[in-house]
Formats: C-alpha cells, sequence, structure tokens
C-alpha cells in the first residue's frame, strides 16, 4: 500500500484542495500575462510614462512615477522587445537634437551662431514632421495632431509649421515671458517620446515573442491535463481516455497557441474548484434566467401543437375513421385483455353494487313525484282527496309503492348482475347486450350529420381550451415555479 492510499479521505481532500489551488494560482498569473500582452500597445503610454487618457471623456489617470525618463521605464525597457517595438528614429533624432540645443545655449546662449545653427535644424525637422508623419507607422496620428494644436495654441497662429518656424527662433526663446523650452519638454517632448517603431517579422505580422514566453505555461497545463485525463479513466472503468478528455475539454484552451484570452473560462472554473470563488449563485441564477426565458414559451409551443394536430385529425376525419373502422385493421393487443370489455364490466358493476344503493332515497322521491303527478290527473284521486278520513291515503299509497320501486331497482339490479356475473349462460347474454349496444352506437354515430356535428364540437371545444387554458399557462409566472421547485430541492437536501 502506498503513503498515498494510507492517508485518510479528509487528508486526501486537503492535498487535492491545495494542488487545485496552486494549478489555479499558475493559470491565474498566466492568465494576468495573457492580458497584459493583448492590451500592451493600447496601454503603452501608461507603462511609459504613467498617465492614459480615456477616449471621448478627456479623464487623464496618473499613475505613480514609474521612471525618470520621458521615453523608458522599467516596462518598457522589458517588453519592448518582445512585441518588436524600437525608438523611432524621426522622433528619437529630433528630441536629441534639442537636447544639443539646450547643451549649447548654456554655454553660448540662444543668439550664438552654433546654436542658431541648430535652430535652423529644428525648423527644417518640424516641417518635415509635419510632412511625413513619422507617427503614422504607428497608429498615432492623433498623437501628432495633438502636438500641432498645442504648437498653434502657444504660438498664436494657424499654421502649425509657421508655429514651429516661430517657436525655434533666438527672438522666441530669449524674449518669451514662459520659458519655450520647459514648455516644450512638459507638453510636447512626452507626446513625441510615445512614438516607436515596429519591426515586421517573416509572416508579414508585427514581430510578437510572447509565444516564448507563454511556452512553460502551455507545457504545464498540457502535462497536467493528459496526466489528469489518465487519472480520471483509470479511476473510473467505464470512462475511457478520450471520455476523460471531454470531461474537462475547457482546460485545452490553456494550452493552444491562439485564443488565448478565452483562457478566463479555465481560470474562472478552476477558482471555483479550489474555493477561492464561489460560482454556484451566478450558475443558478444563470440556468433561472434561461430556464424562465424558455419554459413558458416551450411548453405553451408543445401543448398547442399536439391541440393542433388533434384538430387537424378532427377536420379531416381521420380520427373518425379510427375510431369507427379501426376494428377492420389488425390491432396490436400488449396483455391479451380486453381493456374496453373490462372497462364497462368494471364500471357496470360499481354503478349497480355501489351507486345505486347510495341513490335510492333521490331514486324513492323521483318515482314518488311521478306516481303523484300522475295520480292528481284522475278524478278517483281528486274524489277521495275530499273525504276527511281518507285525504292522506293517496299520499301514503304513493310512499310505499315508489319506496318498493326504489328499492327494487337498488336491490334488484345488484341481485340481478350478481347472478348473471355467476351464470355463464347470463353473462354471455350480457356481452351480447354490450356488443349489441356498441354496434349500434357505433353505427349511429357513423351517421353523417351526427360525425360532422360532433367534429365541430371537438374542434371547437379543443380551440376553446387553447384560449382559456394554454394561454393562461404562459402568462403564469415561471419564477414563481421555479421558486418552488428551489424549495423543494431544499427539502430533500434536509
Amino acid at each position: 500500500m502506498s503513503s498515498l492510499e494510507r492517508l485518510s479521505k479528509k487528508q486526501r481532500g486537503a492535498i487535492a484542495l491545495w494542488y487545485e489551488r496552486i494549478m489555479a494560482a499558475i493559470a491565474t498569473f498566466n492568465l494576468a500575462l495573457v492580458a497584459f500582452d493583448i492590451s500592451y500597445i493600447q496601454l503603452r503610454n501608461f507603462w511609459l510614462q504613467g498617465t492614459i487618457q480615456i477616449p471621448f471623456v478627456g479623464i487623464i489617470i496618473q499613475a505613480p512615477i514609474l521612471s525618470d525618463s520621458i521615453d523608458s521605464s522599467p516596462v518598457t525597457t522589458w517588453y519592448d522587445p518582445i512585441k518588436g517595438i524600437q525608438p523611432n528614429r524621426d522622433t528619437e533624432n529630433y528630441l536629441e537634437v534639442v537636447s544639443e540645443l539646450q547643451i549649447q545655449a548654456q554655454k553660448t546662449g540662444y543668439g550664438s551662431t552654433q546654436s542658431q545653427s541648430i535652430l535652423t535644424e529644428l525648423r527644417e525637422l518640424s516641417e518635415q514632421m509635419i510632412d511625413e508623419n513619422p507617427f503614422q507607422g504607428a497608429d498615432k496620428s492623433g498623437t501628432l495632431e495633438k502636438i500641432k494644436n498645442r504648437a498653434r495654441d502657444h504660438m498664436g497662429v494657424e499654421s502649425a509649421k509657421e508655429a514651429f518656424n516661430q517657436f525655434w527662433t533666438p527672438e522666441n526663446l530669449l524674449n518669451s515671458s514662459e520659458n519655450p523650452v520647459e514648455l516644450f519638454d512638459t507638453k510636447i517632448a512626452p507626446l513625441m517620446a510615445t512614438n516607436y517603431y515596429r519591426s515586421i517579422d517573416e509572416t508579414g505580422g508585427y514581430t510578437n515573442l510572447f509565444a516564448a514566453l507563454d511556452f512553460p505555461f502551455t507545457i504545464i497545463f498540457l502535462v497536467e491535463f493528459l496526466v489528469r485525463s489518465l487519472y480520471i479513466s483509470r479511476k473510473y472503468d467505464t470512462i475511457t481516455l478520450t471520455d476523460a478528455m471531454l470531461w474537462r475539454w475547457y482546460d485545452i484552451v490553456l494550452f493552444l497557441p491562439f485564443f488565448r484570452w478565452l483562457r478566463v473560462i479555465p481560470v474562472t472554473i478552476r477558482l471555483h474548484h479550489a474555493k477561492l470563488i464561489n460560482l454556484e449563485p451566478i450558475r443558478a441564477q444563470l440556468s433561472r434566467g434561461f430556464v424562465a426565458t424558455i419554459a413558458g414559451e416551450l411548453t405553451e409551443v408543445i401543448i398547442i401543437r399536439v391541440i393542433n394536430q388533434l384538430q387537424n385529425e378532427v377536420r379531416s376525419g381521420s380520427l373518425a375513421r379510427e375510431l369507427f373502422e379501426g376494428a377492420s385493421r389488425e390491432y396490436i393487443d400488449l396483455n391479451n385483455i380486453n381493456e374496453i370489455e373490462a372497462i364497462t364490466n368494471r364500471l357496470t358493476e360499481v354503478i349497480i353494487c355501489q351507486v345505486l344503493p347510495t341513490l335510492q332515497p333521490q331514486i324513492q322521491q323521483i318515482i314518488n313525484h311521478n306516481i303523484e303527478q300522475v295520480a292528481e290527473a284522475t278524478p278517483f284521486y281528486q274524489n277521495v282527496k275530499n273525504i276527511p278520513a281518507l285525504s292522506q291515503y293517496p299520499h301514503q299509497l304513493s310512499q310505499q309503492i315508489s319506496e318498493q320501486l326504489s328499492r327494487l331497482i337498488a336491490d334488484g339490479s345488484q341481485n340481478l348482475y350478481e347472478a348473471i356475473k355467476n351464470d355463464q349462460v347470463g353473462a354471455e347474454l350480457m356481452n351480447q347486450l354490450a356488443e349489441s349496444f356498441g354496434k349500434s352506437l357505433n353505427a349511429e354515430l357513423q351517421q353523417k350529420h351526427t360525425t360532422q356535428e360532433l367534429e365541430s364540437l371537438v374542434n371547437d371545444f379543443l380551440e376553446e381550451f387553447k384560449i382559456n387554458y394554454v394561454q393562461r399557462l404562459g402568462e403564469e409566472d415561471i419564477e414563481n415555479i421555479l421558486e418552488e421547485t428551489k424549495r423543494l430541492e431544499k427539502g430533500k437536501k434536509r
């Protein structure tokens, strides 16, 4: 016996839980890395300078200082090579020339020949930047527009080229109330520093080496998937290796080299299995919403479909032919019992032996009423009624006669039924009577006018049933039904 088998069930459960938590942590870290890679280009300004502007809102989010430099940070220094990002030569050269101007100005001032030569170069580079738009390759043409707008606003002119030509002059740099170079360093240089060049790989797409970072994780998840599937297939004899792989199908996304954003599905499930998050309320609500959406419609559609089929059978006469002509076709008997005959005998027994005795008082009242109605129409009854001594005699006589007749009907029918049931000849006669009754009823129902009338009544009844009951079922609150089902499930668990 191995050491793992000697552990108690509780200990094995604790080990399994910690294993799930470790794998969930690895998967979560990998998902965070995937999210970072997917969003890196869009958020590069944030990682570069610690600021990000929300589009269409104008809100600027300022993060803690990531770097003292406007064109590099620990994050971009590390991750730019993975995305094939390099400094743009044009904007980088522009910023270097500005730095040369600042150094030269500290030595000889802005009016010296050397400084004027650098200012001339800056004016040329500004016009070249506006004409050639070096920001277009990085999809940052909007950044160039911001630079041009800030230059125009500062100089108060309509032309961006004219604004830069006036900006890079000794007169502006020496006589301006604000420090133009400091203004450039704070308002324009950070925008130019965000520009970059991204290399193209042999496939024709942008360079992206994220697969190299993701490779160790894919190996871990692939090996874990195969080992887990093999373990499940050996633990349960009825589950094959393929079935075990399908059992954990969502883990396949963890080692696929494409659609990496789908890893949020297995990561969420793993966090739930590791008991780090609880998805049960969400699952229950999603299931409840799904059932509530389709339950009413599905039930209504099924019932209406069945009723429509019945109506079609009634209108076409197929139902009548099945009922009246079915005896001529081959009939499949499942239990060697004539169900119609058995039902008829049972109903007859119940009516005669159990129902009629309980109805004897009502039968007696009916008979007594009819006897008195008939007697009142005779002259003899009227003459006897006028004699005081005999005035109650007709009523007493009708009571006795009705009592005897009602008892005869109840007891006599029961005795007759018992006698016929115990008498073979009587039973045969009763069967013949039932058969003749059925044939007569069948023949009468096959009359054209009778069939048409019954079909019309049945069709109208089904239509009324759809309107009155099916519609009411569709309007019933499905949420209440689901809530009741939930209470019943809780009661079973208790």
